[in-house]
């Protein structure tokens, strides 16, 4: 988990997990995660351009602010992978593929 999350961090976090399950309903979970990782990236270059005085400036950026998110969702994704592995029946019981349970 990132070092700078605040007491607001895991309610956003489940409010997008909700909203994504919401959708599973009308797509495919492969196609709901395309989506997902899609608008993350989208917030994210936004994010970093608005650290940026120009285009150039977020041009000299770019390779570090790849590295900082791709890294920081390795970690994430690491984390949540284990808690799957390690609770796998628990979290699976819901039916066949189971529910998100964030």
């Amino acid at each position: 988990m990132p070092q700078d999350t605040d007491d607001k961090f895991f309610e956003r976090a489940d409010a997008y997990i909700s909203l994504a399950n919401q959708q599973v309903a009308e797509s495919t979970r492969g196609q709901v995660s395309a989506s997902m990782m899609y608008a993350t990236s989208r917030f994210n270059a936004w994010v970093g351009a608005c650290n940026c005085e120009s285009a150039e400036e977020l041009s000299r950026v770019r390779d570090e602010a790849i590295e900082y998110f791709v890294t920081q969702y390795r970690e994430m994704l690491t984390e949540n992978l284990d808690q799957y592995i390690q609770n796998f029946d628990a979290y699976m019981a819901a039916g066949k593929g189971g529910q998100e349970t964030a």
